[in-house]
């Protein structure tokens, strides 16, 4: 299962719920063009109607959910063909959050890099797909927070998203997971050791592999 961890340390219940809602969106447990149930959302996660109505709607405008008046609410449709849109912005933003990365990285910063490469070391030589999809995910999560600028962030936060759940589609066949985890690894790295031209290298690199990986598997 994808892991969403709380990244405030005092998530909100709406937050809360926005986050569950996409992870099962996400990994396909809610598929494209599944019909979205309030009630059973709310069963499900645990909270009541205003949280689970304020998530929708977050999630509504970063196009997960598609709202039809009259009709109802449902999981957005996937089209395989949006991989080169988001492939666009990803290749353009994703080094530049590196960049800021190696030069803005604080020592918090730094702690949490340490956390990561300890725990892409304990993976071992055969680690279970899902695992290494959700290392991925924290890895991202942490590089876009260490360029302390929340709009970058909130950006790629979003289009991160939308590329793991043509991931999903693709999980089966896709190749590239053990490279993507090297690639990783030297990205975090190059910043804490403050190599702001290699991370951005390297996230290039990264990415593009990414865009390769999946399109040859779809």
């Amino acid at each position: 299962m994808l892991v969403e961890p709380d990244l405030t340390g005092d998530e909100s219940l709406a937050e809360r719920a926005y986050r569950d809602i996409r992870r099962l969106i996400v990994t396909l447990e809610l598929p494209p063009g599944a019909v979205i149930s309030e009630p059973e959302l709310q069963s499900q996660l645990g909270v009541g109607r205003t949280p689970v109505r304020e998530a929708l709607h977050r999630l509504s405008n970063e196009h997960l959910v598609d709202v039809y008046p009259r009709r109802g609410m449902f999981v957005a449709a996937l089209d395989t063909r949006d991989l080169t849109a988001i492939s666009e912005l990803r290749e353009e933003l994703e080094p530049f959050a590196a960049r800021l990365a190696a030069e803005r990285r604080t020592d918090e910063d730094l702690a949490v890099i340490d956390a990561l490469l300890e725990a892409m070391a304990a993976t071992g030589d055969d680690p279970d797909m899902r695992d290494l999809i959700e290392l991925d995910q924290r890895v991202h999560h942490h590089v876009y927070r260490c360029a302390h600028n929340e709009y970058v962030q909130a950006v790629l936060e979003q289009h991160y998203m939308h590329a793991l759940r043509i991931w999903f589609v693709a999980l089966d066949k896709v190749t590239h997971l053990h490279q993507a985890m090297a690639e990783n690894r030297d990205i975090l790295l190059a910043i804490r050791d403050g190599n702001a031209d290699g991370a951005a290298a390297i996230m290039s690199t990264h990415v593009e592999g990414f865009e390769a990986d999946v399109r040859r598997s779809i």
